[in-house]
């Protein structure tokens, strides 16, 4: 199966449970956008006023256990959708750097873990890998994000 759109779920702690609201056509908005509509769907979730129509139709979840302090968690996909990508907590960690000059350092950084389940029978490991790789770029450097 090929989605011809990303329709982006975002896991959500509700008072009733676990509900993932979804950003339906996520790939047309802009990054404004998309936390505006993210932002209500969120609330509409907490409320329990989501209609069936937004927390159907997925392709990607995202799962933030981060704010729970959550060093590293794997998620489980939801089927129909392709893939889920489990976000972890940011925590400050010995890095040891490099320089143009080999010259090596250590310094203390903010790390994240991120983790993507796939659905092996729509992606293939590689471009899996290719797609983390691409979030680590972008998390590294927002400002891409906005080119």
């Amino acid at each position: 199966m090929i989605y011809s759109n990303v329709n982006l779920g975002i896991a959500v702690a509700a008072p009733s449970g676990l509900i993932v609201p979804v950003v339906h056509n996520a790939q047309c908005l802009s990054i404004g956008q998309l936390a505006e509509v993210t932002g209500e769907l969120i609330a509409k979730a907490r409320a329990g006023k989501l209609m069936p129509s937004e927390y159907s139709g997925g392709t990607f979840t995202i799962s933030n256990l981060g704010m729970f302090g959550i060093d590293n968690f794997s998620a489980v996909i939801n089927p129909p959708e392709a893939a889920i990508l489990a976000v972890s907590a940011i925590k400050d960690e010995a890095c040891v750097l490099a320089d143009k000059n080999g010259n090596k350092s250590i310094e203390i950084r903010p790390v994240m873990n991120i983790q993507l389940s796939v659905d092996h029978r729509l992606i293939d490991g590689m471009l899996a890998a290719l797609f983390v790789s691409e979030i680590k770029k972008l998390l590294e450097k927002p400002f891409c994000m906005l080119i």
